[in-house]
């Protein structure tokens, strides 16, 4: 390999050594072509494993454009836009930009409450990787503006962290217009009390990415199986009331997601923390089960005609954080993304939540999903892991914001007068919303070639598998 700042020297040479260099060339080209297709036939994963990588860090990678491909057509159920518009426009558009947001100052810090008892059972801990625990982080890293509106002083005690890694840690450093400030209210969809501040603490989320923690078996699989039974039973598969799939849609979607970036940031090797993609993972969790991926765009549609729904909100509400320059560069992406032509025309509507709730059991119904969703913020108490508890609870707090800008509280389909956000609800929004944007450029540019060889294995079981799952 020649290195950068190395050069080939020029050298005279005669018409003979240029045409026996060229001879020597295609020769060389032919035998690496040869080499190729022998390791194709006699090492089929060993290469499809390498093109999955290759691939995967190609930032230029676009789905598939060939219609045979993808196998996720037309308008996606319960929503107004089809598969097609979505991947264009996330990928093109939605992707870039909200990757960007969620680095600017304003929406890195999130503010949580990390240390609860679990209200169900006594809490096991189930955790063995360093990667589970969270450190705290000196309180002067966060924003200054963000301890002035409402933030109480929080203890001067350093919380313990797990197994004494701080590197694996969560860091915990750091209106006639719509907008009438940043207030102090709770969520009546999550468990937290959000004005509860005196146990609270704020987590830099750049450096406590969503990824495997090493958070598996019995813990982990309680945790979603309370979610799932007693709170959102899988609807028969006849059900045409939409009122009662719209939860259930709305869990598996962001299971789905949340999946997709274990799977996608994955230990591959302990012994070497190596880190990379686990594409059997993936396939095993989301991508065998068609009713998973889709379950997973209408939860990103429902949550992106949150954002839009509350456009005249945020767009004027106060993103400060004492640092003019970036703050200008939040209002500004802030404004791209709820005022951009190409998103209005692709998919203007992406939900329309006025069909629901019209029925004489409309707000029965409303309360009773109100009431399971709560118990499914609580659940997140339970969670053994404290990164997995940050993004649970980050993720949960972003999926209650917007079933309280879609329905709120005085049952209209129109935004309430009274309804008002707080700053930590408009970061968990868009950071969920920019967690669900990744998952589904994940499975629209890997998604096909995952499919294909995982089921060339099931056709050839002697093929060597692409990685290892957990539970």
């Amino acid at each position: 390999m020649v290195k950068k700042n190395e050069s080939f020297k020029p050298k005279q040479e005669s018409k003979e050594r240029k045409r026996g260099s060229s001879w020597g060339l295609i020769g060389a080209l032919v035998a690496v072509a040869m080499a190729v297709v022998v390791a194709v036939t006699v090492f089929p994963m060993t290469v499809s494993k390498i093109g999955f990588l290759i691939n995967s860090n190609n930032k230029s990678c676009q789905c598939p454009s060939s219609q045979d491909s993808w196998k996720y057509k037309g308008v996606i159920e319960d929503c107004c836009c089809d598969y097609e518009s979505v991947n264009s426009v996330n990928g093109e558009l939605l992707h870039p930009m909200l990757q960007k947001l969620v680095t600017t100052p304003f929406f890195r810090y999130f503010k949580v409450k990390l240390w609860c008892d679990c209200p169900f059972w006594p809490d096991d801990g189930m955790c063995h990787l360093r990667d589970c625990s969270v450190c705290e982080c000196p309180e002067n890293e966060f924003p200054e503006p963000f301890k002035k509106p409402f933030l109480r002083v929080l203890p001067a005690d350093d919380l313990a962290c797990q197994e004494g890694k701080p590197d694996n840690a969560v860091d915990r450093t750091l209106d006639s217009r719509a907008f009438k400030g940043w207030i102090e209210a709770d969520n009546p969809w999550t468990n937290d009390d959000e004005t509860d501040n005196g146990e609270m603490t704020y987590v830099n989320l750049l450096l406590n990415p969503e990824r495997y923690t090493g958070y598996v078996g019995s813990s982990a699989r309680r945790i979603w199986d309370a979610v799932y039974s007693e709170n959102c039973p899988k609807y028969p598969s006849g059900e045409i009331c939409q009122e009662k799939k719209v939860l259930y849609k709305l869990i598996s979607g962001l299971h789905s997601s949340i999946s997709i970036h274990i799977a996608a940031d994955y230990l591959l090797d302990e012994s070497t923390n190596k880190w990379g993609q686990n594409p059997e993972l993936m396939y095993d969790r989301v991508l065998r089960y068609p009713d998973r991926v889709r379950n997973l765009y209408f939860t990103f549609l429902f949550v992106l005609r949150a954002v839009t729904k509350a456009a005249d909100y945020l767009e004027q509400a106060e993103y400060d954080t004492g640092n003019h320059t970036e703050d200008l560069k939040t209002q500004s992406l802030v404004r791209q993304l709820l005022h951009n032509p190409k998103l209005q025309a692709a998919c203007p509507l992406p939900f329309d939540e006025a069909e629901l709730w019209q029925g004489q059991s409309g707000p029965e119904l409303k309360l009773q999903i109100q009431k399971q969703f709560r118990n499914i913020s609580a659940l997140m108490d339970c969670v053994g892991c404290e990164k997995c508890r940050l993004w649970g609870k980050l993720q949960v707090l972003g999926l209650g914001t917007a079933l309280k800008i879609l329905f709120s509280v005085d049952g209209q389909n129109q935004l309430s007068e009274s309804l008002q956000l707080q700053r930590n609800e408009v970061i968990a929004l868009v950071n969920l919303l920019n967690r669900l944007s990744e998952s589904i450029k994940y499975v629209c540019e890997q998604g096909p070639s995952i499919e294909k060889i995982m089921e060339r294995q099931v056709s050839d079981p002697s093929e060597t598998r692409l990685g290892k799952s957990s539970a």
